[in-house]
């Protein structure tokens, strides 16, 4: 049979891009389409709508309000199946001639965040999205309905779709790479000295330097416990990050910028225990670093609890402004078998969701 896949945007990388790639590879003949194309040629042959050609291309805020009308005018087409990769409106797609007609199936990576749960994501604040939101909302709802099956990445977001869209769903969690993070990684010379000049254990923080990140709780962490910090990554948040850092825990945390992937894997293989605080649809770090052998303290909150399990691969933290709390945690984490985690985390291997979403599609259409 052949099929229709269908994605937002695609920017050079990302979780979501990762998703629609693993979903290509496991249906290798399926048209590819998405609203315009920034990713060059990892995701390739994949085919743009009209808005790729227009100055909206890339602008997704002014873009949003021209979104839903795009996705309903696509190209006549022949298809036994349509698969949306959703995480704005890409649910919404339909397609003209006899793909009009046939089974359509969504993979939610969360209804959209700034029209749904705004206090989640700051975009939501944007005065474009709060002028056409109010709008949005029950035509999103009402294109919901159109799916002959939904499938959510954790159940934290098939939760979202029931409030949002009134919907049941299933759940596939994302594909993570899990084998790479339990092997020794190529270190080059520099890179084997940055991994020397770190401390023998230690709490990791590990994403891009942006504030609902929440890489502090990483530093309160640390202080709680004891243990020296590393944070790994880079952006705009990191003058904050430093003086937190100076002013809470001075001389205690080290920050490596931009690892490489081989370096990161060692830090990973390394660290005591890695500290994911933020709200999260999934999480696919905590995953990484369970992968690793490392326990994970996660937000109480969020998809992560549903991959790290309390006192088994790390603990789940409601109040991280509670140093005895976190101190507790860390406690708890310390204590998890490193091979629990590696045999967790196979639960979220690539080879799991390609099976998933294969058996989702055949099994409704």
């Amino acid at each position: 049979m052949s099929g229709l896949i269908v994605h937002e945007w695609l920017s050079p990388a990302g979780g979501s891009e990762n998703v629609f790639e693993a979903i290509a590879q496991v249906f290798p003949e399926a048209e590819r389409w998405c609203l315009w194309n920034d990713a060059g040629d990892r995701l390739q042959p994949v085919h743009e709508t009209v808005l790729a050609r227009t100055p909206l291309r890339g602008r997704k805020a002014l873009a949003l309000p021209f979104m839903p009308t795009v996705w309903r005018h696509l190209p006549e087409r022949d298809a036994d199946w349509v698969l949306a990769s959703t995480h704005l409106f890409a649910h919404h797609a339909r397609f003209g001639g006899p793909a009009r007609d046939v089974p359509k199936l969504v993979y939610t990576h969360t209804p959209a965040r700034y029209i749904w749960v705004p206090e989640l994501d700051g975009r939501g604040d944007s005065l474009p999205i709060r002028a056409v939101s109010a709008a949005l909302k029950p035509l999103d709802r009402k294109r919901a309905q159109e799916p002959v099956a939904i499938a959510a990445n954790s159940r934290f977001i098939a939760d979202r779709i029931a409030d949002a869209w009134e919907r049941e769903s299933e759940v596939i969690y994302p594909p993570v790479a899990v084998h790479g993070f339990g092997e020794e990684p190529d270190l080059t010379a520099a890179e084997q000295d940055q991994l020397d000049a770190l401390p023998d254990s230690f709490i990791l923080g590990f994403s891009r330097f942006v504030p609902y990140k929440r890489l502090d709780a990483a530093i309160a962490a640390g202080r709680a416990s004891g243990l020296p910090v590393v944070l790994a990554g880079s952006g705009p948040d990191e003058d904050r990050l430093r003086t937190i850092a100076d002013e809470t825990y001075p001389g205690a945390v080290t920050f490596v910028h931009h690892p490489s992937n081989p370096l990161l894997t060692a830090i990973l293989q390394r660290a005591s225990a890695l500290v994911f605080a933020p709200i999260e649809d999934f999480g696919i770090i905590p995953v990484e670093a369970m992968a690793a052998g490392t326990p994970v303290l996660a937000n109480a909150i969020g998809g992560a609890v549903e991959s790290v399990l309390d006192g088994v691969t790390g603990a789940h933290v409601h109040d991280w402004d509670s140093p005895s709390e976190l101190r507790a945690a860390v406690d708890k984490a310390l204590a998890s078998s490193p091979a629990e985690c590696r045999v967790r985390a196979q639960r979220f291997g690539e080879d799991v969701f390609a099976r998933e979403i294969q058996g989702f599609v055949e099994r409704n259409v």
